[in-house]
């Protein structure tokens, strides 16, 4: 049996995939695994009882992502879950920055109690005249989930679009359309595009990205969205371009004291993948994650861990070993076993920067004693008994 605490509400169909054994507690110190959204969970201690925090979302900010590490915690997160909220809020964060929406719909708030406000609305509309996107240029940085979805669906509207993404993996290039002009230099993005989407993770490489630097190379007029992270621009930077005339509009779904009532800004309260879909789809995948490592050890989506399958363990007992990845360390665990007489039926070893993981089937159970050698190996930071 175990326990699973919900450190944020969950949509409760994801919980209902959660089997007979798995068991909701109100207790945190009790649970092997948590479910969260947004919660901040830097400041938290973990029970030595915890072996999985599942993120059910993409980002992970909110998360202790290496002190989890050293402590043998797999995080998961959801990549792909929320993808088509986020990008429907993208395109129409677009349409909103490209045609002055937003100050038509306050206009005929201002002047609700008019009664010729037909007739007054007609001679007012020029004001919040736009443009339209078909024919204009995307550039679209990071070519992930979001990327890619974004980049489809724009193309069909009618747009040129450009991606840049240095990493982009095989499965997002198989979806990718072929219409997509593939940059190999984000600056081509700055000087070509008319308008530009930001889709990468929050790194100490990206964090920023967007400043006084990049914006200088970007055509007068642009327009920015960022539904990524906010960290990602350097939002006074972004202020500064509006007023020059550099940036026509800056569109964000990180709401904070910079960017909030300023002039040229839409900001929106993170609403990225707040659709009952994304939800659903995010609630599903974590806890399909979770079950899957409680069980069987198993690691997919893992961003502190590498993943890692073997399958159902179909022998005596499976240990699994969370360890630093240097020389030596499988040599030193297979030494541990055979010295006790246990014979390894299977095994499997992954790495993840620089940290590993490794599993072993062995035919016949660890006793506490190995278990206690084995976590005392240096470079160890955690031993598991999976069955």
């Amino acid at each position: 049996m175990f326990n699973y605490y919900c450190l944020n509400p969950i949509a409760q169909v994801g919980l209902n995939d959660f089997t007979s054994d798995f068991e909701k507690t109100d207790e945190v110190n009790h649970a092997e695994g948590i479910l969260v959204r947004s919660a901040v969970m830097h400041d938290m201690q973990f029970d030595e009882k915890l072996l999985c925090i599942a993120r059910a979302g993409a980002g992970t900010n909110n998360i202790p992502l290496d002190r989890c590490a050293q402590e043998g915690i797999v995080v998961f997160n959801t990549p792909g879950a929320n993808a088509n909220g986020v990008k429907e809020l993208v395109i129409a964060g677009m349409l909103l920055a490209s045609r002055d929406i937003l100050g038509g719909v306050n206009y005929v708030l201002s002047d609700k109690d008019n009664p010729d406000i037909a007739k007054a609305a007609e001679k007012e509309k020029k004001k919040f005249a736009g443009t339209e996107i078909q024919g204009k240029k995307l550039g679209i940085i990071g070519l992930g989930a979001i990327g890619v979805k974004v980049a489809n669906v724009a193309k069909h509207l009618g747009m040129e679009v450009y991606g840049y993404d240095p990493y982009v993996s095989v499965n997002a290039a198989w979806n990718l359309s072929r219409d997509v002009k593939h940059v190999l230099n984000v600056e081509d993005i700055y000087s070509n595009c008319d308008i530009i989407t930001i889709h990468v993770p929050l790194l100490d490489s990206t964090k920023g990205m967007i400043n006084a630097d990049a914006i200088s190379k970007m055509k007068d007029g642009v327009i920015i969205l960022n539904f990524a992270r906010d960290l990602l621009c350097n939002e006074q930077d972004i202020l500064d371009g509006i007023k020059d005339g550099r940036i026509h509009k800056y569109v964000s779904d990180f709401p904070n004291p910079t960017t909030a009532g300023q002039e040229g800004c839409i900001v929106i309260p993170h609403l990225g993948a707040s659709t009952e879909e994304s939800e659903d789809n995010c609630a599903k995948m974590a806890v399909k994650e979770m079950m899957e490592y409680l069980n069987n050890g198993n690691i997919q989506n893992s961003v502190n861990y590498p993943n890692c399958d073997m399958g159902v363990c179909e022998t005596a007992g499976r240990v699994a070993i969370f360890h630093k990845n240097i020389a030596n360390m499988i040599t030193k665990f297979s030494a541990c076993l055979g010295d006790a007489g246990i014979n390894i039926a299977n095994m499997i070893n992954k790495s993840k920067g620089e940290v590993a993981y490794s599993m072993f089937d062995i035919e016949s159970p660890a006793t506490e004693e190995i278990l206690k050698k084995l976590q005392a190996i240096d470079g160890v930071f955690r031993v598991r008994v999976v069955k």
